[in-house]
């Protein structure tokens, strides 16, 4: 006879389920209360961007922050190029966290509301009349980081 010293009982091992919420999800919502016009002077330039051809300018801080509740402003302009909505063939979207993208076919400056505390990546893509981002260097997919702060 053979002796196991393990036991097959079903109350052997117990498991502990314990329940965790999820994160707050984030909604945004758009707000188009005027932003303030940049300086012309002060508009960033793309580094490798060749500057005869369609580039895009994004007016936002890199590593902006901002208090729990504020909204951040979304500036930008199209050089070289129109969007659909001025007669155009280019379009502008915008994606935030990896979340599902917008679309913007004026330039027209709004403000996003509705963050959660923490860091977030906002992209703005240039996209070209095939419906593919438009390539030229650095100044046609622009990526920057807010912190927003409890």
């Amino acid at each position: 006879m053979i002796v196991s010293a393990c036991s097959r009982d079903d109350n052997a091992h117990t498991t502990a389920v314990i329940q965790i919420p999820p994160p707050p999800r984030q909604v945004l919502t758009v707000d188009s209360k005027p932003v303030p016009p940049p300086n012309p002077s002060s508009l960033p330039l793309p580094v490798s961007a060749d500057l005869t051809k369609p580039y895009l300018v994004f007016l936002l801080e890199n590593g902006k922050s901002v208090r729990l509740g504020e909204g951040v402003p979304i500036s930008f302009r199209v050089m070289n190029a129109k969007l659909k909505g001025d007669g155009g063939e280019f379009r502008v979207r915008y994606i935030v966290d990896d979340d599902e993208m917008k679309w913007l076919d004026t330039a027209e400056s709004f403000w996003l509301a509705g963050w959660t505390p923490g860091k977030h990546t906002l992209r703005l893509e240039l996209i070209g009349p095939d419906g593919w981002p438009y390539k030229n260097g650095d100044g046609t997919i622009i990526t920057k980081e807010i912190n927003v702060q409890k």
